[in-house]
């Protein structure tokens, strides 16, 4: 752009400007006049053009040119008040989603610290933590804890790293105690999405595509990967025009949980990553953004092919970056549902945790919005709950196990597990029992006296059948 201001008195003649797509036919330019656009630093933003002066002649005059100027200067000023404005409204809702996170968490505790550096951790065999099948409802709160503690120190990320054993003790809590009591995305799926995680490195035979830093960074991002979750998803954040979505316009849960895992890590006394240098600081905070980010299912559908390419074509070491990028986003997929491979029991279980939160922020949408929820946020197609598991398993869960499977052996057991699962809700979703469901019906108290969850308005509905097959009552 020149910034000059251009008065043409004869369109049809000249040769420096083209009509750029369709228009009208009856209607001929005789003349133009365009003036820049200037923001306060003196750069180009925009054009004002004026077309055909409605006068005979169509022709711009000098004092055409001058009160066209002004308005130019008028428009830059509107601009820069408009953007000025969007700046502030974001300031402000930065603003308020801090106060709102101040105001709710905490970090841990120092007698909370001192009472679990004093406790004796279990080893992995103990916590069953290299199973697939691992479950966490014979554990107490304070026992996730202490085996991701077992977590850091079987993968050797303590020493390694140089972690003072009372700063990861800290961090833990803070974490913990940085989780929303909501139904599914608290705590407990954190801690569960963590032991896959393990999992997958240690008895999937995953730990050879990863570096120690990969791995920490990876683990890391499970435990954090939903810090702070309303029980809502994105899209009802961006309906309700809530501070989250003005601050965050894609992936808005996921850079918020991503935000608040810095923010904690920046808390006194909580920086696992204090004995890293800049080098590997910055690597560690790049594969902590980049797998919670992954967590969005928006981006597993946007990047998964990519991926499966790539391993069509041969690839099985995964030494690129941009290789490594996609694998440990994949790797976070698997392990984010990986509640849907686990035992039967398990799996039933944990869908109904799932499905009694979107069933809350459903009812939350009929209430606040007006407007009625898709399917699976609809508790009143609650009986839709296999066929929509069903659906679940296909799209997403199927494909990215089953191609773990054929490249990592020891991840068989997700895809068998989920091929299972997937026949199982298939048989309820066809008005039947399955064999599996017959067996589990005594679903027994965990070994601590806690009984397993059992969320309110689920139930699991046998489609055809016409009543609940699941012999608990719901609430």
């Amino acid at each position: 752009m020149t910034g000059e201001t251009i008065n043409m008195d004869d369109f049809a003649s000249q040769n420096r400007f083209v009509i750029d797509g369709e228009t009208d036919k009856d209607h001929q330019i005789h003349s133009i006049l365009c003036q820049p656009i200037y923001n306060s630093e003196r750069k180009i933003i925009g054009v004002a053009q004026m077309i055909n002066r409605t006068t005979d002649d169509h022709l711009f005059t000098d004092q055409d040119e001058n009160l066209f100027e002004a308005f130019a200067i008028f428009c830059g000023l509107g601009i820069h008040n408009t953007q000025m404005y969007e700046n502030a409204l974001r300031l402000m809702a930065k603003q308020q989603v801090a106060l709102e996170v101040l105001s709710y968490h905490a970090t841990a505790q120092k007698d909370e610290v001192e009472k679990l550096k004093g406790k004796p951790i279990a080893s992995v065999a103990e916590f069953k933590l290299e199973s697939f099948a691992f479950s966490d409802f014979n554990l107490t709160e304070d026992e996730t804890v202490q085996a991701s503690i077992r977590m850091f120190m079987d993968l050797n990320l303590v020493d390694r790293f140089h972690i003072p054993y009372k700063v990861l003790c800290r961090w833990l809590l803070s974490v913990r105690k940085n989780y929303r009591p909501v139904i599914y995305h608290n705590w407990r799926h954190a801690f569960n999405v963590a032991q896959t995680m393990f999992s997958l490195i240690k008895a999937g035979g995953m730990m050879t595509m990863l570096t120690q830093l990969e791995v920490m960074g990876l683990i890391v991002a499970c435990l954090c990967h939903d810090l702070d979750h309303r029980g809502t998803n994105n899209t009802f954040q961006t309906k309700t025009a809530s501070p989250l979505a003005l601050l965050y316009s894609t992936s808005t849960m996921e850079h918020h949980h991503f935000d608040h895992s810095i923010m904690i890590l920046n808390s006194e006394g909580n920086n696992i990553f204090q004995a890293l240098s800049p080098e590997e600081y910055r690597d560690v905070i790049s594969v902590l953004e980049g797998a919670i980010l992954s967590t969005d299912l928006a981006i597993y559908f946007k990047k998964r092919n990519g991926f499966f390419s790539l391993v069509e074509s041969g690839e099985k070491t995964f030494q690129k970056p941009a290789d490594k990028e996609l694998l440990r986003g994949m790797m976070m997929t698997a392990c984010d549902v990986s509640a849907i491979a686990k035992p039967w029991d398990i799996q039933r279980d944990v869908a109904e945790l799932v499905f009694s939160e979107f069933f809350e922020q459903g009812d939350m949408e009929r209430q606040q919005l007006q407007e009625e929820p898709i399917a699976m946020m609809d508790r009143k197609k609650r009986d839709e709950l296999p066929k929509m598991q069903v659906g679940f398993i296909d799209a997403i869960c199927m494909p990215v196990y089953k191609i773990f499977s054929e490249i990592w052996p020891g991840c068989t057991p997700l895809y068998a597990g989920v091929s299972r699962n997937r026949t199982n809700w298939q048989a309820l979703s066809d008005g039947k029992i399955p064999d599996e469901l017959c067996r589990s019906d005594s679903r027994p108290e965990a070994a601590n006296g806690r009984s397993r969850p059992q969320p309110a308005g689920v139930g699991i509905v046998s489609k055809g059948a016409g009543e609940a097959v699941d012999p608990r009552p719901t609430k």
